[in-house]
């Protein structure tokens, strides 16, 4: 007997034996952790058997458990398939979670610092196992994110699911869209590179068009911390992201499953009688039971499409990863989050106020209330023509509003600006200018000049002293002395050049690379003859270092007259050139520089 008040373990082995007494333990735990199935009833439902104990104990996880509470205990058959819901609001939640994994994985290795967070980037991409492939999961299932919300939304008012009973549960479901937006854009900001800070100063500019200016011009300081974005914005970013925003979209989400299981799953439109909702009456002959069919369907969709989302971060995504986030240098071409680029694009259209704030707020608003001017009974295709015709206008519009907020729309870049920012920009979305990626040894010192690969004869009489007033801003001169004088012999033979004082050189022959930067570079500057007249291109690489060296890229070409950012032509066809109070032409230039190290990992060798 025992000494204890209670019966012990040791008097169950000696009344029953060691095999018996510790299944019966174990058997006791599971029923205690599952909230009411035992070893026998999990066997059970793995086989696909039906319930051996009465009443059914797969349904008491539902009643007793925390998790299962939120889940319908049986579904309709209708709703198994992948019509009508394809599966989009079970995707979300999935996708809630997998961000909220990635992003605590993440979170250890990084600090939200502008002196810190570029290089803690680096160090999860370089030093940390599986750094990248957490990030690429993170970044592309947060891309992912937004597409399925939106995609859920778009789906449930096709299917007309919005209406009565479930209004509320629509307008959660708007608020859970904007969260993820808001998600998804506040941690654009935390790799601290120029695509980040840029594509975030836009969207928070938008933020200052709110009237009256004071207020607008306050809120644009709350979000950014200051008069630009530094250690305040960027702090005030990830509290959003990690904290703040992740807080109200489990709350929202909650709120979402608890009126998707009190008014059930809305059947497609052609199975229930006009204006009834039998979504709760389902019959005997119709029940599957969420253990084990739906949970075991559901652990293939986790298994399939996490496998996916792997297999895509291995051989086909990269997150892109720009170089250091410089407020002083705007990249060319920037624009927001890809799923804001249709408020981008409205703001082409007119007023910023309206079209920044007052448009996008207006067709939230009317979103939201829609399931209450909606109130007519039928949800069947047929009788809701206008509501479909509604939907699919404004994903059209949507769409072209998103078009116009590229950068190639509406707006005029110069030639030279694009030129010379093809030729020697950084990486960016896995790609960069023509002369980074040239090998380091392929980077002779000299002076080359797109006229090389060109059928004109230059005459560098009058050109040197054009070249000279090019260079004076930047003192090249003595290093183009240098060069000079070690090429004066080779420069003496070239026939595409009529040499009277020496500069430029041929692209030597054991450089083909770089030759081959060369020759798109006078590709780009023939294409534009129209705004670049008698242009020319040149590249100057020079020793800056023992492992360092310095490439100039310049363009000069004949002004061109401009309306609209077009050149103007005359009745000819021909540019109308810009000349000086004597009628001389006057000539224009651009030029910059970048500096490539040996070990900078642009090239393959």
């Amino acid at each position: 007997m025992s000494v204890l008040p209670f019966p012990s373990f040791l008097d169950d082995v000696k009344e029953k034996g060691l095999k018996r007494a510790v299944f019966e333990v174990v058997d006791e735990s599971v029923e205690r952790l599952t909230a009411g199935m035992n070893i026998q009833d999990i066997r059970e439902a793995l086989r696909g058997e039906a319930p051996s104990r009465k009443p059914n104990p797969r349904l008491q996880p539902h009643a007793d458990g925390f998790w299962l509470h939120m889940r319908p205990s049986y579904f309709h058959s209708d709703m198994t398939g992948l019509y009508p819901t394809f599966r989009l609001g079970w995707l979300s939640t999935y996708f809630v979670f997998f961000e909220t994994i990635t992003g605590i994985l993440l979170m250890v290795w990084y600090t939200p610092s502008p002196e810190i967070a570029y290089s803690n980037m680096i160090n999860m991409l370089t030093n940390v196992p599986l750094g990248q492939l957490m990030r690429d999961l993170h970044r592309l299932g947060a891309e992912a994110m937004v597409l399925i919300v939106a995609l859920h939304m778009v789906r449930t008012w096709v299917t007309g699911s919005y209406k009565r009973p479930r209004q509320f549960t629509w307008f959660t479901g708007l608020i859970l869209l904007v969260i993820t937006g808001f998600l998804s854009f506040t941690g654009y900001l935390l790799p601290w590179d120029q695509l980040a800070l840029w594509a975030v100063t836009i969207g928070a500019s938008m933020i200052e068009a709110t009237p009256p200016p004071v207020v607008g011009e306050n809120l644009n300081l709350l979000i950014r911390g200051g008069p630009e974005i530094g250690a305040n914005g960027l702090l005030r970013f990830y509290l959003l992201h990690v904290l703040a925003l992740p807080a109200l979209l489990f709350v929202f989400t909650g709120v979402h499953y608890y009126k998707v299981i009190v008014h059930g799953h809305s059947l497609p439109p052609q199975k229930e009688n006009i204006g009834e909702d039998t979504a709760k009456r389902v019959p005997l002959d119709k029940r599957v039971y969420f253990i084990p069919d739906v949970l075991t369907s559901e652990l293939l969709w986790v298994a399939v499409t996490t496998l996916i989302l792997v297999v895509l971060c291995i051989w086909f995504y990269d997150a892109p990863l720009e170089h250091h986030a410089d407020p002083q240098v705007t990249p060319l071409g920037t624009t927001a989050p890809w799923y804001f680029l249709w408020i981008q694009g409205a703001l082409k259209l007119g007023d910023k106020v309206f079209w920044g704030l007052i448009f996008p707020g207006a067709l939230l608003g009317v979103m939201a209330v829609w399931p209450y001017i909606d109130v007519t009974a039928s949800r069947r295709f047929a009788h809701r023509r206008f509501a479909l015709t509604l939907i699919l206008l404004l994903i059209s519009f949507v769409t072209i509003l998103s078009y116009m907020g590229l950068p190639e729309f509406g707006v005029v870049t110069a030639a030279d600006t694009a030129i010379i920012h093809e030729m020697t920009y950084p990486p960016a979305h896995n790609h960069m200018g023509k002369l980074l990626p040239v090998p380091y040894d392929q980077l002779v010192p000299g002076m080359y000049t797109t006229s090389e690969f060109s059928d004109e004869e230059i005459t560098l009489a009058d050109f040197n002293q054009e070249i000279e007033t090019i260079m004076a801003p930047v003192a090249l001169g003595s290093r183009v002395q240098s060069i000079e004088a070690n090429l004066l012999d080779e420069l003496q033979n070239q026939d595409y050049l009529v040499v009277t004082n020496l500069n430029f050189a041929p692209v030597p022959g054991d450089a083909p690379e770089l030759r081959a930067a060369m020759e798109e570079f006078a590709a780009m500057v023939a294409s534009h003859d129209k705004e670049l007249v008698n242009a020319w291109g040149g590249v100057i690489i020079t020793q800056n270092q023992a492992d360092l060296k310095r490439i100039d890229v310049i363009l000069s070409w004949d002004t061109v007259e401009v309306e609209n950012g077009r050149p103007m032509l005359d009745a000819d066809g021909n540019p109308v050139l810009v000349r000086d109070a004597e009628g001389n032409v006057v000539r224009s230039q651009n030029i910059q520089h970048i500096f490539v190290h040996q070990d900078g990992g642009y090239f393959s060798n």
